[in-house]
């Protein structure tokens, strides 16, 4: 009997894979051993292409000093990519123990082979050889160099950038749940404000960018405005839509059992509206996050978009892939930390929906 109930509680990880994953197939030993395998093998091939194949293009090669470390930008770079292979061997490895995420690292493997694959070939086009137009399209090793450059530089306007968008992505996700409640729940207030709501709405933000600069004391706070505006829209739209979909036998049930107007609007209505919500505030993100380096671009002392600026006009345009670099991280593990929040916020209807 012992026996047998471990055997039922070995089966268990198995079960669960059938019964959240049913459209993927259970992973072998040998499959995840050669999607482990592929995985670092595309990233080794952009190490040993950059250390291996000849600099042939006339291309100046600084050294530069971190740390007490002299580095150059191709030695920087295969030091990534190997930061890169290690950081994927140990989350293979983990993945090794569950076979819920045995399946996601292996459904990812052909996605980061080709990656390593691209950035080989993009190595000796962009560098080696220098086939691709320069100064318009540098090699990756090269966009690496500004941050042996210019580190401190970069890491300051990255600072600016961030600062920036969250005071003004969270006052518009304030701004607008509260107004997005309030249309949803008050018709009066729906009747005056949802026009101005829909009017302006759909006005881009950065025209609104003449007004703030002129009214506000620093750019800073005019650029705060123009996010907030952005956000604000959006997430007021899908608030008060979700609000007003809230199904009227809720409501009527909750009055049965003695709740009040308050307990309505926030244990019936706004749980109801969550998952509006946060469409609302995705939505709002890619918004705010596009008219923050518009905004940088275009009147402030720093961030990236200023970086961007700055580097455009000496056409250093490996500075400007480096900056965009650095966007492409920031934004997604932004948008990675809203899913986290949304899917603990809305994990009770986990299984219920389509993942």
């Amino acid at each position: 009997m012992p026996g047998l109930a471990k055997l039922r509680l070995s089966a268990l990880p198995v079960f669960k894979v059938k019964q959240h994953h049913k459209r993927y197939k259970l992973i072998s030993d040998k499959e995840w051993k050669f999607s482990f395998v592929l995985t670092l093998v595309g990233f080794v091939i952009a190490i040993a292409v950059n250390l291996f194949v000849k600099q042939v293009a006339d291309v100046e090669i600084k050294t530069y000093e971190v740390l007490g470390i002299p580095l150059t930008f191709n030695s920087f770079y295969r030091l990534i990519l190997l930061v890169i292979v290690l950081l994927y061997a140990g989350i293979g490895i983990f993945s090794y123990f569950d076979p819920l995420r045995k399946i996601k690292f292996v459904d990812r493997t052909p996605f980061r082979f080709a990656v390593g694959i691209v950035l080989a070939i993009w190595d000796i086009l962009g560098t080696k050889y220098l086939i691709l137009p320069q100064p318009f399209f540098p090699g990756p090793a090269k966009i690496l160099e500004p941050f042996l450059m210019e580190g401190k530089f970069i890491f300051e306007n990255m600072l600016y950038s961030l600062k920036l968008y969250a005071a003004g992505f969270s006052i518009g996700v304030l701004l607008g749940v509260t107004t997005g409640i309030l249309i949803g729940w008050f018709p009066k207030v729906y009747y005056w404000v949802y026009p101005i709501l829909k009017m302006t709405g759909v006005i881009p933000a950065v025209a609104w960018m003449p007004f703030a600069l002129t009214l506000f004391p620093t750019p800073f706070s005019a650029a705060v405005f123009l996010i907030v505006i952005c956000a604000w829209f959006s997430i007021a739209s899908l608030t008060a839509l979700g609000v007003q979909s809230t199904p009227k036998a809720q409501f009527e049930v909750a009055r049965t059992l003695g709740a009040k107007t308050s307990y309505l609007v926030f244990h019936v209505a706004i749980p109801q509206a969550m998952p509006q919500i946060f469409t609302g505030i995705a939505n709002a993100n890619g918004f705010a996050f596009t008219t923050l380096v518009m905004a940088e671009m275009m009147g402030q002392p720093g961030g990236l978009g200023y970086y961007i600026n700055l580097s455009k006009v000496w056409s250093a345009y490996y500075k400007v892939f480096a900056s965009i670099l650095i966007m492409a991280i920031l934004f997604s593990l932004i948008t990675k930390v809203l899913s986290l929040i949304q899917d603990y916020v809305l994990r009770w209807r986990k299984g219920w929906v389509k993942e």
